[in-house]
């Protein structure tokens, strides 16, 4: 099946329709105004559609230079394992390497570190981990 691929933003419902459809987790402390605008303030995004229907999306967030992150990797469930999440990697590691950045970070979910190890991502050394800090 052929799937259209967008270097931009979805609009606001079809970003808040997938979301809401792939159960994504953000545990109710963003609206999705909230979120909509942090989408749009992504250094670079790629939108997965069939037809008019918004089936993948990813966004890297950067500083353009050496800090670049990959997050909000989603695909509805409907269109899993037929390589629509493929296509959003594909997609987010191209634009990086069109403007020479040379490392890329990411999180994962649980369980997902196979899939995007076919893309060369490693997980991080033991003794060196990613840490976080979340304020109430």
């Amino acid at each position: 099946m052929k799937y259209e691929l967008c270097k931009s933003n979805p609009s606001f419902e079809e970003y808040k329709n997938l979301h809401q459809t792939t159960g994504w987790n953000v545990k109710g402390l963003y609206t999705y105004d909230q979120l909509y605008q942090a989408i749009c303030n992504s250094w670079f995004s790629a939108s997965i559609y069939d037809g008019i229907t918004l089936v993948g999306y990813g966004r890297i967030i950067s500083d353009g230079i050496y800090q670049t992150f990959i997050c909000d990797v989603m695909v509805h469930p409907d269109y899993q394992r037929q390589g629509i999440g493929s296509q959003v990697m594909e997609s987010l590691l191209a634009h990086c390497k069109q403007e020479n950045i040379k490392w890329v970070q990411l999180f994962c979910a649980k369980g997902k570190q196979p899939f995007y190890q076919q893309f060369g991502f490693t997980e991080r050394d033991l003794d060196a981990p990613g840490m976080m800090v979340f304020y109430d």
